[in-house]
């Protein structure tokens, strides 16, 4: 893996490109003197999270035949307090399928993604980070 970073303003942020030329923008938070213009790197890193587990849990659900209408994952995350660098201290998943999927199955997919397959989600753990997550599958709907 090859990646590339760029200065693009006289601030923090910067543009990261990879080899097959996808583009991000990142930028520290106006309190530490960014603009906000962009991804700041941890948050990156939480993004990254939720991305790698959704790969694995649609990929095992597609395996299995579950007609997944809609996918979408909340993560909330809190860092050390008072600490030089400040690692992700725990993240907790909620992940909201809606169609024809048995919640077993979608639960069994996300545990296996979270505890076997994500090597996002294993960088973190390995970090000292506490991972929680829950399923609701169809939620709200009658």
């Amino acid at each position: 893996m090859k990646i590339s970073l760029q200065r693009v303003d006289d601030g923090f942020r910067m543009k990261a490109v990879d080899e097959q030329g996808h583009v991000v923008h990142m930028d520290a938070s106006p309190e530490t003197g960014g603009h906000g213009n962009g991804v700041r790197p941890m948050h990156m890193l939480i993004m990254g999270l939720g991305g790698c587990t959704a790969i694995d849990v649609i990929m095992i659900l597609k395996k299995q035949r579950q007609e997944i209408q809609d996918f979408r994952i909340e993560i909330e995350a809190e860092r050390e307090k008072d600490k030089e660098p400040a690692l992700w201290e725990k993240a907790h998943i909620r992940f909201l399928l809606t169609g024809h999927i048995e919640p077993g199955k979608a639960e069994r997919a996300v545990e296996l993604s979270m505890q076997k397959y994500c090597s996002v989600a294993e960088t973190l753990r390995r970090s000292g980070t506490q991972l929680s997550w829950e399923v609701q599958v169809n939620a709200g709907l009658s």
